[in-house]
């Protein structure tokens, strides 16, 4: 896939350029407060939580403060080699995930889905590797507010330009500072969106935004009642 080989190029950009730069505090010091969506959707807990997507594996400790026991996976080669120093992981397809059937309490994805095309399978897998009960916490580029559509060059507000409705993957972006224009994002509408959720057999259960004033982050708790066998 492009986008693996894409991450492969920019995993040292990525660890100590772009996740160092300066960032506005909202608590717990990211600018999406990612930890304190996890701590809402996902919670305290215990046993293996896998990460989906991991890239380098910044959401372990977190993860670890919760009570789980982080374990990542991931395509890019590149991002694993900096992920190794904060949990253990896999390079793996998260479309044919190496995991048996109903053996997982929590699986999370931080970030990540718009650097899966076939997302909706990886929902499907999800879904198999989960525990009847097991929970799924998706937190995401917010499809309504973010893309290539949406020019957030104005931190005051958000333009959204034509495109939403297109479903495509695209290099474009209203900065040059960021992942997207390097390795490119698949767009999903919120319908298309949470309709594979539901496809795989995935309950929705909860749901918040992130990010100010208007919302760069979509969060979903999902859970499973499906049985394996």
């Amino acid at each position: 896939m492009a986008s693996t080989a894409a991450y492969d190029e920019i995993a040292d950009w990525y660890e100590t350029e772009f996740l160092n730069r300066p960032r506005a505090e909202t608590g717990d010091g990211h600018p999406l407060g990612l930890g304190a969506l996890l701590d809402d959707l996902l919670g305290e807990g215990s046993g293996t939580c896998l990460e989906i997507g991991c890239g380098t594996g910044i959401h372990a400790d977190r993860l670890r403060t919760l009570g789980w026991t982080p374990v990542g996976m991931d395509l890019s080669g590149g991002m694993l080699r900096h992920a190794r120093e904060r949990l253990p992981v896999a390079r793996a397809d998260a479309a044919r995930l190496p995991v048996g059937t109903g053996s997982l309490s929590a699986v999370v994805s931080v970030m990540a889905h718009t650097d899966m095309p076939r997302y909706p399978e990886v929902l499907q897998e999800v879904s198999r590797v989960l525990r009847p009960g097991g929970a799924f916490v998706h937190i995401g580029v917010h499809p309504c507010f973010s893309g290539g559509f949406a020019d957030r060059g104005d931190l005051e507000a958000v333009v959204i330009r034509p495109g939403y409705l297109d479903g495509r993957w695209t290099k474009a972006s209203w900065t040059n500072k960021g992942v997207r224009d390097k390795v490119g994002a698949t767009h999903y509408p919120l319908p298309e969106l949470l309709h594979a959720f539901l496809q795989a057999g995935l309950t929705l259960d909860r749901f918040t935004e992130g990010g100010a004033p208007t919302p760069a982050v979509l969060a979903i708790k999902a859970v499973t009642s499906r049985r394996s066998g």
